[in-house]
């Protein structure tokens, strides 16, 4: 039998997953709102079925609103930091930190029961949604882990953007840019300085790269010096 992963306290590991035989986990705007309510809500020791009740009480506020005003109102408990995340069609990408014992399993059977059911329930099918349980690799190089920060908000859409991406290189870095700024499912704009998020806490990341401009230029770098190939070995295949 396969040995489970164990996690450290402190230790920062690249989450991912996809549909199963590459399906989508996300129709529609809708679920991609709802999943990041699932980032949210289902990061704390405590239950989320009150949040959950009055999410669907007001069924068609697809904002994060609600969930401003629950964190205002509630103390929560993180199970982990969540440092970016990216939520694609048929896959997503989080950079955690382990910062409880078992807080990276525990949340991601929360988030992953949570969104299947709701997925299923909505689109009117049964069955496992995504390929298994979920993937993580330890991120322990400082370098590979400012490469993958920029993996997962910038490059990640960049290969939908530009199929060839992998193979060929980024041909045109402003196109990549301008579709990474206009996809408002990463935690791109966040580190950029446009966006307040209540789903990630920067954590290292506050001391590595203290000011957008710092982020600003570490995308630019990596791009342009072509650093993202150190770090598809550590990508979603």
């Amino acid at each position: 039998m396969k040995k489970k992963k164990q996690f450290a306290i402190g230790k920062i590991y690249h989450v991912y997953n996809r549909g199963v035989a590459k399906c989508s986990i996300c129709n529609k705007e809708d679920d991609r709102w709802r999943f990041l309510q699932g980032l949210c809500l289902f990061n704390d020791k405590n239950s989320a079925a009150n949040a959950l009740w009055q999410l669907a009480r007001n069924r068609g506020e697809l904002n994060l609103k609600i969930l401003k005003d629950y964190i205002v109102k509630h103390q929560r408990k993180p199970l982990v930091r969540i440092i970016a995340y990216c939520i694609m069609d048929n896959h997503y990408h989080l950079l955690v930190e382990e910062i409880n014992e078992g807080g990276i399993v525990k949340f991601m059977q929360k988030l992953g029961v949570g969104y299947v059911r709701y997925f299923n329930n909505k689109h009117k099918r049964v069955g496992p949604l995504f390929q298994g349980r979920f993937k993580a690799v330890s991120v322990d190089e400082e370098r590979y882990l400012l490469y993958l920060l920029v993996y997962i908000n910038v490059i990640n859409l960049g290969q939908f953007v530009q199929p060839n991406l992998k193979e060929e290189g980024i041909k045109n870095i402003q196109k990549i840019l301008r579709a990474a700024e206009e996809y408002p499912w990463s935690s791109h704009l966040d580190y950029l300085g446009k966006r307040g998020s209540i789903i990630i806490s920067k954590g290292i990341f506050d001391e590595m790269l203290p000011t957008p401009k710092d982020y600003q230029d570490l995308v630019n770098n990596v791009l342009k010096d072509k650093k993202y190939k150190e770090i598809f070995h550590l990508a979603l295949e």
